[in-house]
């Protein structure tokens, strides 16, 4: 099998997806979660797909996510070359450039590959100290 190249390590990072529409928030101080249980996206170093369930938990600010329009950003990972970790913070760069929420955390559950399971977990804003940060 190759090497884990540069490559493999950035693919789908910043590869054009389908925008994420909002419409105004009308209320405050409340939750919002949602499940994409069908998450599907393809390994760049093997070709093979991931499968798991992504789930997007946010407080609003001014906008609340259009589901449809979301939905339709989730099924283009479906043929993107994307590493679980990156599909991950890729969703809540672009959910927070879109939404603007006061909180947001994107959990990765991706299902047993290779006799291991993955959990990847990103919030917004970060809960980690500036030390640890990119």
């Amino acid at each position: 099998m190759r090497k884990y190249t540069e490559e493999h390590a950035r693919a789908g990072i910043d590869t054009p997806l389908p925008g994420i529409e909002c419409f105004k928030n009308q209320f405050r101080n409340y939750e919002i979660t949602i499940s994409v249980p069908e998450f599907t996206s393809v390994c760049p170093r093997t070709g093979l797909p991931d499968f798991g369930t992504i789930t997007i938990r946010y407080v609003p600010g001014r906008l609340c996510a259009e589901l449809k329009s979301l939905k339709t950003y989730m099924l283009a990972y479906r043929s993107l070359g994307i590493f679980y970790e990156n599909a991950v913070n890729r969703i809540l760069r672009d959910f927070v450039k879109a939404v603007r929420p006061i909180r947001v955390t994107v959990i990765g559950e991706f299902n047993v590959r290779g006799g291991m399971k993955s959990t990847i977990e990103a919030t917004h804003p970060s809960r980690l100290p500036r030390l640890c940060r990119n």
